[in-house]
């Protein structure tokens, strides 16, 4: 008998078996040999076959283990490293030659095998960041703010071909963190870690739901990128895809020659605008299968946060659908239930087992309580990304100055609905993508306007309540769209302008991590006040950020056009000193860099329907913080 027991296959089949990836797949035996378990209840017989058999298809024949229909073989030939593949002959006669699902490791594309690995001996020397994590009162109060990353393309070694030149997970957690500690990041958010055959994807059409891909390195070369990046205080948060899947031949569509991760009905179990698969919710192993990834990134990597993708995709069983294409609940209705009850079950479990960790849900619509407890009927999720607010900001944003006074809500707007749910505002890589333009390229203006224009964005993004996430290459004004075939434009720092704005990012950032006005009552009534969301005729904004304490409250003027107002005069909500902390107009970051005072007196003048006032000479494309 094996190291599958009836225990195992008990859990297995009733959805809980939370540690299932310790069983299925392949795992080294202590004194020698290899473990392999697949699940494919609807084969007529499975072989494992590999580098260990030379790839005989009749040598290593796995024995069937009931009710489950697990198949189990312990080959003592078989070692660490050695690429492997399942033979699954299907009841109607045909051969299917399969990556295993539950691998940790596999060939470097366009080679499909999985490869023998052993992560649950990695060794892990960031005890005082798990710790900290494991210890965090109140996850909402914390500073967040994101750095999002392809990893192929961040940076490349030059001299090499296109398919080459990829940064190594280890070389990549030492430039990335201290680029991040200098910038002033916090997390880390890395796309297409979960193995994935077709570079063009992103990682967003998964083969490898427990395998780093292979791309950068080894298991061991990921942890030990995790493992840095904890000891320079640094999260990391994964994108993970329990949406659908591709239908490459060695991956899960169809495994055992039946729909077996896909539902059946074809209405349900395929994306038409994707060309995808979609998961089958309903079935425990399917679910498990999911759950199981899910914790292994957290648990077995130390990963800090999950940002679900396409959640919207697996909340509606219409999407991206007409009419024919798709079938209702029992109720009728176009919600998918089972992936509602997935979501509870993921989002109480992760959280439950981990505390400290995160689960962000990318959400398009207006489903409600996505963040909002299961008991209370909601997802059960920690964040949710405002698509809302990106959509409002980028329309608004775009516009020549001229007309944005009549698009003044726009930017408004969002804070309307702030508090339904715990929110993440998104830059993200979608946004530069497809003809969108980068985020430079989307500003009006020419030259150095643009530059302007964008500070002036950031820097409301930076006060607006929620955390925060900006793609790689925003920070420095990329001109080009982001390609995954290519590193980011790193020359075009040479150039003032972009250097300017890279160090406008960089004190943005240091002042959201000093103070904490800046994040701690994001998702509270108390931690925001518009000063003036009315000024549209002249496209100005002030508001105020507090702390939970009080202390050290934020004031934000920032003004949207290319007008000077040598004595824009601002109403407060207090009689005292305001210290200017950020001048958008100073020589660092490109401006005229005048002359200012650094303290400004509040009199008692009314303004903006305050008792309180004081008057700033505020700079076309002005942007002042001041602090009191």
């Amino acid at each position: 008998m094996g190291h599958i027991t009836e225990y195992d296959m008990y859990l297995f089949g009733t959805g809980v078996h939370y540690d299932i990836y310790k069983k299925l797949g392949a795992h080294p035996e202590e004194n020698g040999g290899v473990d392999f378990a697949v699940w494919a209840p609807n084969a007529e017989k499975v072989w494992v076959i590999g580098e260990f058999n030379n790839w005989d298809e009749t040598a290593d024949l796995m024995e069937r283990l009931e009710p489950n229909g697990i198949w189990e073989l312990c080959v003592p030939e078989a070692k660490l490293g050695d690429m492997y593949k399942y033979l699954i002959l299907t009841k109607d006669g045909r051969k299917l030659y399969k990556a295993d699902p539950y691998a940790n490791y596999a060939e470097v594309r366009p080679g499909t095998a999985s490869r023998i690995a052993d992560i649950l001996k990695i060794k892990w020397s960031d005890d005082k960041w798990m710790k900290s994590r494991a210890e965090v009162e109140n996850v909402y109060e914390q500073p967040m703010n994101i750095y999002e990353v392809h990893p192929g393309s961040w940076k490349r070694h030059t001299g090499y071909t296109e398919d080459t030149g990829y940064y190594t997970y280890r070389e990549m957690a030492v430039e990335l963190a201290d680029y991040m500690k200098e910038m002033g990041y916090t997390h880390v958010e890395l796309m297409g870690i979960s193995e994935y055959p077709f570079d063009g994807s992103w990682g967003y059409q998964v083969t490898g739901y427990y395998a780093p891909t292979s791309r950068y390195g080894t298991p061991e070369d990921f942890a030990w990128m995790v493992n840095y990046f904890h000891k320079k205080k640094i999260g990391v948060i994964l994108d993970w895809v329990p949406a659908h899947f591709p239908r490459d031949a060695h991956g899960l569509a169809e495994f055992d020659g039946t729909c077996l991760y896909e539902y059946a009905d074809s209405r349900k179990g395929e994306h038409p605008d994707w060309g995808t698969k979609i998961f089958d919710y309903s079935k425990t192993e399917v679910k498990n299968f999911l759950l199981g990834s899910a914790l292994m990134w957290v648990e077995q990597y130390h990963v800090d946060g999950l940002r679900v993708d396409a959640v919207a995709s697996m909340l509606y069983l219409d999407y991206g659908k007409q009419n024919g294409q798709w079938v209702p609940n029992i109720y009728g209705g176009n919600q998918n239930l089972e992936a509602i009850e997935l979501f509870r079950h993921l989002n109480t479990l992760v959280r439950g087992r981990n505390n400290g960790v995160f689960m962000i849900a990318e959400e398009s619509t207006a489903w409600p309580m996505v963040t909002g407890s299961a008991a209370d009927g909601g997802l059960n999720f920690s964040y949710k990304w405002n698509m809302g607010w990106m959509h409002d900001f980028l329309d608004y944003m775009k516009l020549d100055p001229f007309f944005r006074k009549d698009n003044h809500n726009k930017m408004t707007f969002a804070m309307t609905y702030n508090y339904s749910e715990k929110y993440i505002l998104v830059l993200s890589h979608d946004e530069v993508v497809h003809l969108k333009c980068s985020m430079l390229n989307k500003m009006p203006g020419l030259g150095i306007d643009k530059f302007r224009n964008l500070m002036c964005g950031y820097a409301f993004m930076m006060g607006h309540p929620g955390k925060k996430l900006l793609f790689m290459g925003g920070e420095f004004g990329q001109l080009r769209e982001w390609s995954e075939t290519r590193e980011l434009d790193w020359y075009l720092l040479d150039e003032p302008e972009h250097a300017h704005l890279q160090e406008f990012v960089k004190q943005l950032n240091a002042i959201y991590n000093k103070y904490p006005a800046s994040y701690q009552l994001d998702d509270q009534p108390g931690g925001f006040e518009w000063i003036n969301a009315d000024d549209a005729y002249r496209n100005i904004f002030s508001f105020v950020r507090h702390s939970k304490t009080g202390r050290n409250s934020l004031l934000f003027v920032i003004n949207f056009s290319p007008m000077e107002y040598p004595d824009y005069r601002v109403g407060v909500p207090k009689k005292k000193k305001y210290s200017l902390i950020l001048d958008g107009s100073a020589g660092e970051f490109g401006g005229a860099g005048r002359d200012r005072d650094v303290t400004y007196q509040a009199e008692k003048q009314p303004c903006d329907n305050r008792d309180y006032s004081f008057a700033y000479p505020l700079d076309p494309y002005g942007i002042a913080i001041f602090k009191f």
